[in-house]
Formats: structure tokens, C-alpha cells, sequence
């Protein structure tokens, strides 16, 4: 099909078995065909480490490996949700895990793919929770309480945030234009693809005389969303069936 396939923001979960079954489909009947799918973080709403069960997930994973079996890859980069992803994700689905800063080379074009949620920096109280949340001694601790507290955990964590977001502005949780121009300027390159903020868009505008692309992922809430890059260009879709 001779296209490159971006998604984020999956936020896969067992009481959403709709989503999880179109985002199967999607792997099974789309991206099987791509020349390769980038998944920029939240494929699940929470991950608690990769030692616990996720039944519900058996046929995604199934998937995924089937698809980075074949030339054409399966690239992983951690959101928010799903930071603990490791080595064991890795080998059960083949996906290959990027760096939260990462270039790839897509048809002769480098492109800077991150999750986004580190262009937020005017959301301070995230950004310190983030912070807390990276810390590897932290995260050795949460990796080795039993499942079952890592799981109610979780789930805090989770009404936390929802109550948090519910009062924020929208400007406060959308990524800051100084910190994406920097990032971009830093990587030398003129392409950003991103997620994090459910917010669907090319975004398009000039640094120095040189045309400059911001390309947001949308989410997985109510219907399936994919960026579509060919030699061409980009395309962002969204879908309901496939």
C-alpha cells in the first residue's frame, strides 16, 4: 500500500470491548498492509507492569506480533499511561521500543515523533507529577507490590487525573508553542507527530523563513483516528468501522 501509519491514544480498556475490537480489526485488515505502524503512546488506558495479565488484550497482541513478523515493523514510544511498558511487551507483540524523542525516516523525510505530553509544560502540576512518576527507584518500588494493589492503584490514579483535567483550562493542557519550536530546532528537523492531547490537526507555520509541520493524533474515545503518510503527504482519519 506503500504508507506509513501513525495512531496514539488507543487508551485500549476491558470496559470499551468496542474499541478494542475496531483497533483489532484496524491491525488485522489495515495496518498488516502499511509499511510500517508507529503506535505514540496510551495504547491502553493503564499498564501496571509487564508481569500482569491482560487476557482481555490476547487477540492485540496476537496481532501485533503477526504484524512485526513480517518487513514491515511495529514501533512503540510510552504516553502517559502506559510508562511501565518493557522488555516483555516488547517480545510478546515484537513491537520495538523508541526513545520519547525519536526520528524516524520515513520516506526520505526525518520526522520527530514524541508522545506530547512534554510540550504541556504550562500544565505545572502534571509535569511535577511526571516527573515523580519516571523516577526508576519509584517505579522498581510500584513493579514489585503485588498486582492486585498496583491495580487499585492504578485505578486512584486514574480518578485523580479526571478530576484534575476537569478543572484546567484547555489552553493549559495544549502542548506550548516555544517548547515545540525548541524541541523541533534541537532535533533539526521541520516534522513533529504527536499525541497526548486528543486534538486532531496539522498545524503549519514558519521558523526563520522555513515551513515547519506539527501533526496531531487524535483518540480513540468514540471512533478509531490514524495518520496516513505517504511519498505525498499526510492524511488524518478517523473511522468507525472498517
Amino acid at each position: 500500500m506503500n504508507e506509513t501509519l501513525f495512531v496514539s491514544d488507543i487508551h485500549l480498556d476491558a470496559h470499551r470491548p468496542a474499541m478494542v475490537d475496531l483497533f483489532n480489526q484496524f491491525l488485522v485488515r489495515r495496518a498488516c498492509h502499511a509499511d510500517a505502524l508507529y503506535i505514540l503512546g496510551d495504547l491502553f488506558e493503564y499498564w501496571i507492569g509487564d508481569d500482569a495479565p491482560y487476557p482481555e488484550y490476547n487477540a492485540t497482541f496476537k496481532a501485533l506480533k503477526k504484524i512485526s513478523g513480517r518487513p514491515a515493523p511495529v514501533y512503540f514510544l510510552h504516553g502517559n499511561r502506559d510508562f511501565l511498558i518493557a522488555r516483555k511487551f516488547s517480545q510478546l507483540t515484537g513491537a520495538r521500543l523508541l526513545a520519547e524523542e525519536s526520528i524516524a525516516r520515513v520516506y526520505g523525510r526525518n520526522i520527530l515523533l514524541m508522545h506530547g505530553d512534554t510540550l504541556c509544560i504550562d500544565d505545572i502540576a502534571y509535569q511535577r507529577f511526571r516527573k515523580k512518576t519516571r523516577n526508576k527507584l519509584l517505579q522498581w518500588i510500584v513493579l514489585h507490590l503485588p498486582v492486585g494493589l498496583r491495580q487499585s492503584l492504578a485505578d486512584r490514579l486514574r480518578k485523580a487525573s479526571r478530576q484534575a483535567m476537569a478543572g484546567k483550562s484547555a489552553e493549559i493542557m495544549d502542548v506550548n508553542q516555544a517548547a515545540v519550536e525548541r524541541v523541533m530546532q534541537r532535533h533539526r528537523v521541520t516534522t513533529l507527530i504527536h499525541g497526548h492531547t486528543h486534538r486532531p490537526a496539522i498545524h503549519q507555520f514558519e521558523l526563520n523563513n522555513i515551513p515547519y509541520r506539527r501533526a496531531v493524533l487524535g483518540d480513540w474515545y468514540q471512533k478509531g483516528s490514524v495518520l496516513s503518510m505517504t511519498k505525498e503527504g499526510f492524511k488524518l482519519e478517523s473511522f468507525e468501522t472498517l
